[in-house]
């Protein structure tokens, strides 16, 4: 008798990428975040980089999954546990560079991502099914914000009197700040940016405006 060899699973590109995406995560980072700090080039762990020109899959190297490890302060264990379960334990979201954002065509007229260069990521949460993210560059916004750090936006969450936020302006100017007061006519904003302090923003000027719910710290 001829005994049935017992069917394996083959361990997957979209696997080895979902885990690297999911490590990210769990450490309050986007993919590039993860790679800057493990000391990598910012682009490894990109999407775009995860298929050739020619459609060839490209994997990324033993080296670079070591030193995403320990940057995140993780285990191989814990790694394959996230390929074993590549459905991972939050939701992905639409991720856009926060540089990117006031370009034309990156919101539509109700302030959710739309057009080419968003990317995904798996957050903790996002109750929100509007939810987008956006990835902060450079050192403008601290302390608040650090480069590398990724923000949760919900545009669905209500928003009081001190929350952060994000408004854009019908200029198409996107704002990170804190609110401070809001009327029928005017919004009061102190910027993130410690260059541009105060600001009032009419209400007939603003194209939308979201709340801040997560940022990786």
């Amino acid at each position: 008798m001829v005994k049935q060899a017992k069917a394996q699973r083959m361990l997957t590109h979209d696997q080895i990428w979902g885990a690297l995406d999911q490590l990210a995560a769990r450490a309050g980072l986007s993919p590039s975040g993860l790679a800057k700090r493990a000391g990598l080039d910012p682009t490894t762990f990109n999407k775009s980089k995860r298929v050739t020109s020619d459609g060839r899959e490209r994997w990324p190297s033993t080296e670079s999954i070591a030193k995403a490890l320990a940057a995140a302060e993780s285990s191989i264990e814990i790694f394959a546990r996230m390929i074993d379960n590549d459905a991972g334990n939050g939701r992905s979201v639409p991720l856009l560079g926060l540089a990117q954002a006031g370009l034309s065509g990156a919101f539509d007229e109700a302030g959710l991502p739309s057009g080419k260069g968003w990317t995904e990521i798996a957050l903790p949460t996002a109750e929100d099914s509007r939810a987008f993210a956006l990835e902060i560059s450079g050192d403008a916004l601290l302390p608040a914000y650090r480069d590398g750090d990724v923000l949760l936006v919900s545009p669905g969450t209500a928003i009081r009197k001190g929350d952060r936020v994000v408004l854009k302006t019908k200029a198409g100017d996107i704002t990170l700040a804190t609110l401070k007061r809001r009327t029928a006519k005017a919004l009061e904003l102190q910027s993130l940016d410690a260059a541009h302090g105060e600001r009032t923003v009419a209400a007939g000027e603003v194209a939308w405006i979201a709340r801040i719910v997560w940022a990786s710290q």
